[in-house]
Order: structure tokens, then sequence, then C-alpha cells
């Protein structure tokens, strides 16, 4: 499975009903790991155009990309999803270079 940073902008329906966060980012979760995905971890984030980060594993692109429309769909938050090359990965591709 390929690695993921979702992170999460609050919209202002988000921002109005922030209390009940917590309870949807459960559902996000359930609606990740429906979509064949797990989420590793979850953050707030203080200081950047974003408010709240998971760090997820899907089974590529295409689910990603299932996994942010199905969350963003619900209208509380705008997504913005980034593969991730863990350290292996990584070096591999770069030692592929020219």
């Amino acid at each position: 499975m390929a690695t993921y940073m979702m992170t999460f902008s609050f919209t202002q329906q988000g921002m109005q009903k922030i209390k009940e966060s917590p309870g949807r980012v459960e559902a996000a979760k359930k609606t990740i790991q429906s979509l064949g995905g797990t989420v590793r971890e979850f953050y707030g984030v203080l200081g950047a155009e974003y408010d709240t980060v998971f760090i997820l594993e899907a089974p590529d692109d295409e689910a990603a990309a299932r996994m942010a429309v199905a969350i963003g769909s619900m209208g509380n938050v705008r997504t913005s999803t980034h593969r991730l090359f863990p350290d292996e990965e990584y070096r591999r591709i770069i030692s592929g270079l020219p």
C-alpha cells in the first residue's frame, strides 16, 4: 500500500460546527477504511494553511482520490492529498536517476 498525507482545511460550515469535529474525524477514518485504506495517524495542526492532517495508507492513487472526494463532499473540509515516499522508496527513486 502507498502512503499519503491528506490535509484538511475547515470550511465555514465546518467551523460553525467545530465541536462536532472529533466525531467527523472518526467518520472520515471509517470512510477511508470502507474504501480500502487505513489511517495511521491524525494530527491537529497549528500555524499552517490547513487545520488537521491524516497520515494514511491506500491501495493506489485512485483509491486515495476517492477517499478525499468522499470526505470533502460532506462540506466541512477542503482536502489536499500528497503521496509520501518512505526512506527506502525515496532512495530507490533517487538511485534510478541518470
